[in-house]
């Protein structure tokens, strides 16, 4: 079913405030999933944006480094109010997470253990797979809409299935709609634009390419310039943020610990909102509270300054004949690697028979009935603490 007529809205800054604090505070599941639930609120239940505007910014993450589900919370408050909307949706899409991580590494260091919330993944994690599912579908008829984008979209989750690089397969699949939109064209139109949204990555890289984390201010500045570094160059999966960590501040520094590196990754999958808070859970273990706000701060700085350059774009790029061809073949490819996001987490999620039935209740009440997704989210949460505890 196509997403109704759009009719343009103006929501309050309270309105984008609580959409992004709800959504912060319920986004189970990592970027799909997350991108899932803002697909619902956002152009299914308020109309705030179309879906073909919702999948051109969707596209437009891709293109920029940093923590894609976070841009796209910044982008839907700066489309809808401007640079007030820019900081809040994106602060309040972030500030629960951060606040629960904060919480959990203060247990952490004062008990030395997580608190036990494995029967409330058990259950949200099948209904977060349906969520997707639901938003796939909706997304996938707007974005696949010829012959090429389908031949992107097809070509790009056989890629990302032998494991080829995200951002490659992003550019590619750009590259291919741009190629035939080119050969079609008995007049190459203009190319205005084409290159501007991909551009601000490659600006902040070179300004931030040099920082070492030399500055001498105890932990604190080396802390903040790492952080902010990884958040502006990281493409793809937020758990690649891992990986950097280890480098520098288990093997560099020494830091962390091996297995405290394991429980950030613990924490980075059993809480909500950006996996990319990961950071505020490190930044506590390196230097208390003050840790945990400047990580938190580093980490997604960049996102904000990328979308303020990059939002703006969006609809010039649209607008021109090639440079939209390109979007068109980006945003297939998008759609492509969260279809193998979803096959991933639903391979973790659906792992004996209440899951396997829970996930189909649920695409039952969303597809049939349309039930808001955080009702859904809660009960699965419920479901899973009860269902968990009998096994």
């Amino acid at each position: 079913m196509n997403s109704p007529p759009h009719q343009p809205s103006e929501p309050s800054i309270s309105a984008l405030a609580w959409v992004f604090l709800k959504l912060g505070l319920i986004g189970f599941g990592g970027p799909a999933a997350h991108v899932a639930m803002m697909d619902d609120e956002v152009v299914r239940r308020r109309r705030w944006l179309s879906r073909e505007e919702f999948v051109d910014l969707l596209g437009a993450t891709n293109l920029i480094p940093g923590p894609n589900s976070t841009e796209m919370a910044i982008h839907v408050g700066r489309r809808q109010a401007g640079w007030p909307g820019l900081l809040v949706a994106g602060s309040c899409f972030i500030l629960p997470a951060s606040l629960i991580v904060t919480g959990l590494a203060w247990a952490y260091v004062n008990y030395g253990a997580l608190p036990e919330i494995t029967g409330v993944l058990y259950g949200v994690k099948p209904v977060i797979i349906a969520i997707i599912l639901q938003a796939l579908i909706s997304l996938g008829r707007t974005a696949l809409k010829s012959a090429v984008s389908w031949l992107v979209a097809t070509a790009a989750v056989v890629l990302a299935f032998v494991g080829a690089n995200e951002l490659l397969l992003l550019l590619g699949g750009g590259g291919l709609a741009f190629a035939w939109k080119w050969l079609r064209s008995s007049r190459p139109p203009s190319i205005s634009g084409l290159f501007s949204l991909p551009v601000a990555g490659p600006i902040w890289l070179v300004a931030t390419a040099g920082v070492k984390g030399t500055v001498n201010m105890a932990v604190l500045w080396p802390l903040f310039w790492f952080f902010l570094k990884v958040g502006s160059i990281l493409y793809g999966s937020g758990y690649v943020l891992l990986a950097f960590i280890r480098a520098d501040l288990v093997e560099r520094w020494g830091w962390l610990t091996e297995a405290q590196l394991l429980d950030a990754v613990a924490v980075g999958q059993v809480t909500p909102g950006p996996v990319f808070t990961t950071a505020t859970f490190v930044g506590y273990l390196v230097a208390g509270p003050t840790g945990a706000l400047v990580a938190t701060v580093g980490i997604f700085l960049p996102a904000f300054v990328f979308v303020a350059l990059s939002g703006p774009l969006v609809p010039r790029i649209r607008r021109s004949p090639l440079a939209g061809a390109f979007l068109d073949g980006v945003n297939a490819a998008s759609l492509a690697l969260m279809f193998f996001v979803t096959y991933l987490l639903a391979r973790a999620a659906l792992v004996d028979v209440p899951t396997i039935l829970l996930a189909v209740f649920t695409s039952l009440l969303l597809f049939r009935y349309r039930v808001n997704s955080a009702w859904l989210v809660l009960a699965g949460g419920v479901a899973g603490l009860l269902v968990y505890g009998r096994l």
